[in-house]
Order: structure tokens, then C-alpha cells, then sequence
């Protein structure tokens, strides 16, 4: 299996407003797929209709190169917006819930995500007390319950101050790398996508306007034009602030 994700001009319009237009994106087995694009330009609408969450007007959705997106969704997990957390259970507790929500209890496969995630001292904890990065980090560790091969995250870093940053930053190229998990996402912070991501797609008024390689955005920022620059001068806007 080469491809985990294919889409065929997927659109979605709500009324006559079109949110995403005829989108074509490929995310390979094994990639840290970094879709780029300002706040409003799609990406949550485009996540969403991945993992079922929105029916696309039209077009089509390929998962694991297979058309029966029923039994392909079980192996996805992810985190659309924000984390859904019990504030006032423990870190424990809410996996545990998850667990039983998905019909996949394994107490064992808990501890392991408990310690993945760096929660394993603050499992008792009442997630009301924990930080935002905390709660980042067990968001995901509720979307690893059951052991997904792709995980979709919607701007995990937004909000988080730099350790957080750091923190979850980590915990992505761990889940790939040990894990081999694909991951698909979404930021609008280009600096910490860049670290992380091997492919990037840049979607802009909810079109995607192009999707490059790691090592080709290198060939193309390693002369005169900065990566800010790069993105900016793709989506046809002036220097701003929200792709720092």
C-alpha cells in the first residue's frame, strides 16, 4: 500500500458558498503530511470531511487505497479543533471513557499511551488543573486509542507557549518514527510545520494551490527567498503575522 489518503476534486459548499474547491491531495504511507494555509482558508472543513465528520457535495475520498470509507475510517484517529476532555476526570479516566466509546478496552494499551504521551505522573490528575499543552498531548493520546495507522490533527500547537510547542512537536515525530504512523497536519505557524513535515500542501480560500516535497521548498528557499516569503508569494498576500 503506497497511498493512506487520495482525494478527486473534493468540494464542499455550504449554500452557495464554496468552502472547499475540487481538492486533489495524496498523503503517502509514512509521511507527515503539513497542510499550510491562513485561519478560514479550509483546512478544518477539509479534515472534516475526511473522518466523516461533513458530507462533501461532491467528489471523492480514497483511504488506504480502498473506497469503503466505513471500514477505513476505524483506522484513523484524530483531533478535529479541540480536544473532547472530561475537565473533571483524570487523564486515566477520560482514555478509559474513549475506550469504551470505541469498543476497544485494553487497560494495558492505556498505560502505554499514558507514558507516550508524557501523562504517566499526572494520570490522577483532574484534567480541569492540566495545562493547554497537556491537554494537547492527551487529546492525542485519545485518538491513539486502538492503535490507528493515520492520525489527523487540526493546529495542535495553537495557543501553546513554546515548551508546549516543543512538547507536542516531539510527540508527532515520535508517533512516525517509532510508531510509523502517517500523520496529516494543519498549521498556520510555518516554523514548526517545517521542522516536522516531509510534504507540504498549501491551501488558500479553500483551494489547494500546490503541493511540494521537503527537499524541493529546500531547493527553492535556499536562494534569495525565505520560506515566509515562499508561502506568501503562493497565496498572493502581503507579510503576515499568522504564518510566523
Amino acid at each position: 500500500m503506497r497511498y493512506i489518503l487520495r482525494t478527486n476534486n473534493l468540494t464542499k459548499k455550504f449554500k452557495k458558498q464554496i468552502v472547499i474547491n475540487k481538492v486533489n491531495i495524496s498523503v503517502k504511507k509514512g509521511d507527515i503530511y503539513g497542510l499550510v494555509g491562513k485561519n478560514g482558508a479550509g483546512k478544518t472543513t477539509l479534515m472534516k470531511m475526511i473522518v466523516g465528520l461533513l458530507m462533501p457535495t461532491s467528489g471523492k475520498i480514497e483511504l488506504f487505497e480502498k473506497k469503503n470509507l466505513c471500514n477505513s475510517r476505524k483506522k484513523i484517529g484524530c483531533v478535529i479543533e479541540n480536544p473532547a476532555l472530561y475537565p473533571d476526570m483524570s487523564a486515566e479516566q477520560n482514555l478509559n471513557i474513549q475506550s469504551i466509546l470505541t469498543d476497544k478496552i485494553d487497560k494495558n494499551e492505556i498505560k502505554k499511551i499514558l507514558e507516550l504521551v508524557g501523562l504517566k505522573d499526572v494520570k490522577n490528575k483532574k484534567i480541569s488543573k492540566y495545562s493547554l499543552g497537556m491537554k494537547q498531548r492527551l487529546g492525542i493520546g485519545c485518538a491513539l486509542i486502538g492503535n490507528p495507522e493515520f492520525l489527523i490533527l487540526d493546529e495542535p500547537i495553537n495557543g501553546l507557549d513554546p515548551i508546549g510547542v516543543k512538547e507536542i512537536r516531539n510527540l508527532i515525530l515520535k508517533l512516525n518514527n517509532e510508531k510509523g504512523i502517517t500523520i496529516l497536519i494543519s498549521s498556520h505557524i510555518l516554523g514548526e510545520l517545517y521542522k516536522i513535515a516531509n510534504v507540504f500542501g498549501i491551501i488558500n480560500n479553500g483551494s489547494l494551490i500546490n503541493e511540494i516535497q521537503k527537499k524541493d521548498l529546500d531547493t527553492k528557499i535556499s536562494s534569495s527567498i525565505n520560506m515566509e516569503d515562499y508561502f506568501i508569494e503562493l497565496l498572493g498576500d502581503d507579510k503576515n503575522e499568522t504564518f510566523v
